[in-house]
């Protein structure tokens, strides 16, 4: 079976790469889930779902699509559990999934209480407003004195 192009690079780095590790090194190097695998590379990449999950924290909460985040939410959950009952168990994977589910779940609530909120008539969501106002002028005249 011939080998593909990005495995033939990927042996040819880690042959070369080999050579410069340090002994102190070495174990990292070589344990089951280090640099040389996917069980390393998959967490470091899949970091940029939490990063984004927390920027979107920002964004307006008609904009959040509430399908992706069950679903992200849903891996997020399920990755977790699977990293921790998989052999050798990985810390890495666990964590980062764990945040994945958290950020998340976090989204989904802010969703959950602006269409709860929506769903309110028009005067309790003016007085939900009003009141809304009244502590961020309180908190603005604690802040200027």
């Amino acid at each position: 079976m011939a080998a593909t192009l990005p495995s033939i690079i990927y042996r040819t780095i880690i042959r070369n790469v080999d050579r410069y590790v340090p002994n102190k090194l070495r174990p990292i190097w070589e344990h089951e889930a280090g640099p040389k695998t996917v069980f390393f590379w998959a967490p470091a990449i899949k970091w940029s779902l939490v990063i984004a999950g927390i920027s979107d924290i920002a964004r307006p909460v008609e904009n959040l699509s509430i399908g992706q985040t069950i679903s992200l939410t849903a891996t997020g959950l399920i990755w977790s559990r699977y990293s921790l009952v998989i052999i050798p168990k990985n810390w890495s994977l666990f964590s980062v999934n764990f945040f994945v589910a958290t950020t998340q779940i976090t989204q989904l609530c802010r969703i959950i209480i602006y269409h709860h909120q929506q769903q309110q008539p028009q005067s309790q969501r003016k007085q939900l407003e009003q009141q809304q106002q009244q502590s961020s002028i309180t908190i603005d005249n604690v802040k200027q004195s």
